[in-house]
């Protein structure tokens, strides 16, 4: 069998598993529960954030003999069918396409036969927008008043060129774009499934190029994929995407907000030969200078906005310090107006070198603040200097610390039997967390003692051990209401060896009983 895209072997096939649109699922399960099915739903929002996948689901979901709390159960006959795609009774139609008068009236006609298999007949209109006049207007009465057989669900990108007459007479759901964290995650999900690995730095990378599409970052996540058959690290995630990461921005951006326009031409000749697009390039300079402007304007709140690491806002707070708003605005204007012309243009690298230039020089360009222009000439005047000022030295880059070892569980030589205090805890947990229940079904019991709780993982799994490792603190809330006293869960990989306890295990409990009522940052152990 050919090989099948991620974002499409891994298309979710309940609401449950549908991830970062929870206020529409639990609407759209809600209807399918209490029986109100409408007859015409309206699904906006840009590429990649779900609507077909939910357009989908919903057909199975009300045409299922048994669904479960609004869910397809996808065993029955309908889901089986649906799911196979071979059933006429859900039709999907694309209106880029198939956008003419006659092909409305075609499904006019057709849309009066009840259906064959299932109990609703259900038509799903891709890119809706893309019909032409005559073709919505001979859709309007069959859409207000269709037969109790049949549900019209459309989807577009473009809601504002659909008419009103059509939007007043459907239900309306907007998916919005999704946050990194919800899309790391998934992607975790999809590493697990089929046994592969990738860098935390990796995903978060992917995910911040696909711009809130879980559809995109699963594609440039296969790419990654295609390129090693190892772990897919940051390095390599940023060659395949043509990205120059975000160290490397804050490099830059030092060098442009100090006006060093010698060591900003290096940064972006020793970008672009490891790989860098210089479109890219311009593209991730004006979305850094965003992010400085918003230190500048909403100081600490930025890590909310921005979506990034506490060590990163801080470096965005530090290059906000001394720099004028005026002159972020006019270099952010600069790489954003360069962006989509480098798209035509001969020789794109010259385009960003000049841009980069002139965003160092305010002092020659017309446009720029007269507080700006005058700053700059201070600074030159100071130096000695008329022309671009003397190179200062670089500043130097933060080291990554290493991540703090962790002491191994200790683990029985044989694994005892699941309680079924545990059983219970892992049902409910995958029950009421669909975006962790695959990793739940590759959990196993390892043992339990001292109220350490220890659970084992495939080797081939180890994306699903990083991924709960994320919901450590779900994990112990869950275990620990199940077997009523406090439980603290360790995850491993299968096969790791463990420690022995260490003759001193009652100064450890005391400690880690200090640490949970004082808390670990205001204590402080010496020898």
């Amino acid at each position: 069998m050919a090989y099948q895209a991620l974002y499409r072997s891994w298309r979710p096939r309940t609401f449950t598993e549908m991830c970062g649109q929870d206020a529409i699922t639990q609407t759209l399960k809600r209807q399918v529960t209490t029986g109100h099915i409408a007859h015409a739903y309206l699904f906006c929002g840009t590429r990649g954030t779900g609507k077909t996948t939910a357009a989908k689901v919903l057909s199975r979901a009300i045409n299922c003999t048994q669904n479960v709390d609004g869910d397809p159960c996808g065993t029955c006959d309908a889901c089986r069918a649906l799911m196979q795609e071979n059933c006429m009774d859900v039709m999907e139609i694309d209106a880029a396409s198939n956008n003419g008068v006659d092909e409305i009236r075609d499904l006019r006609e057709k849309i009066k036969y009840p259906p064959t298999v299932v109990k609703y007949k259900v038509y799903i209109i891709d890119e809706v927008h893309m019909l032409s006049t005559g073709a919505f207007n001979a859709l309007l009465k069959t859409l207000e008043e269709p037969p109790q057989h049949a549900v019209f669900i459309l989807a577009t990108t473009e809601p504002q060129k659909l008419p009103a007459t059509i939007l007043s007479r459907c239900q309306r759901f907007d998916f919005h774009r999704m946050n990194t964290e919800v899309m790391v995650e998934r992607m975790m999900v999809v590493l697990g499934g089929i046994g592969r690995e990738a860098e935390p730095d990796a995903l978060l990378e992917i995910a911040r190029a696909a711009e809130g599409a879980m559809r995109d970052a699963l594609s440039l996540l296969d790419v990654c994929l295609s390129r090693t058959d190892g772990v897919v690290t940051a390095a390599l995630a940023r060659e395949a995407m043509g990205t120059a990461g975000r160290g490397n921005m804050f490099r830059f951006a030092d060098a442009i907000l100090s006006h060093d326009a010698g060591r900003a031409l290096n940064i972006i000749d020793e970008m672009l030969r490891i790989g860098c697009d210089p479109q890219v390039f311009a593209r991730d300079a004006a979305e850094h200078l965003r992010g400085v402007l918003l230190a500048k304007t909403v100081g600490e709140a930025i890590t909310g906005i921005l979506e990034c690491a506490q060590e990163d806002a801080q470096e965005f707070l530090r290059q906000a310090e001394g720099v004028d708003e005026d002159q972020l605005t006019r270099q952010m204007d600069l790489y954003m107006r360069c962006d989509p012309d480098m798209k035509w243009a001969a020789r794109p690298r010259t385009m960003l070198e000049l841009a980069t230039v002139r965003a160092c020089h305010p002092e020659r360009e017309p446009d720029a603040q007269i507080s700006e222009r005058l700053a700059r000439l201070e600074k030159l005047a100071e130096t000695g200097a008329m022309a671009a000022p003397a190179p200062k030295a670089a500043l130097p880059e933060k080291k990554a610390l290493a991540p703090a070892k962790k002491t191994a569980p200790v683990v029985p030589a044989n694994a005892e039997k699941p309680p079924q205090e545990y059983l219970d805890a892992v049902q409910k947990l995958a029950q009421e967390n669909g975006s962790i229940r695959a990793a739940m079904n590759d959990m196993r019991f390892a043992g339990i003692q001292d109220g350490v709780l220890r659970v084992e993982f495939p080797k081939a799994k180890s994306m699903f051990k990083a991924l709960m490792e994320r919901k450590q603190a779900l994990l112990d809330e869950a275990f620990t209401q199940a077997f009523g006293t406090k439980i603290r869960v360790s995850l491993q990989l299968e096969g790791a060896k463990a420690e022995k306890p260490a003759a001193n295990s009652s100064a450890r409990d005391a400690i880690g009983q200090a640490y949970d009522i004082f808390g670990r940052d205001k204590i402080d152990l010496y020898d």
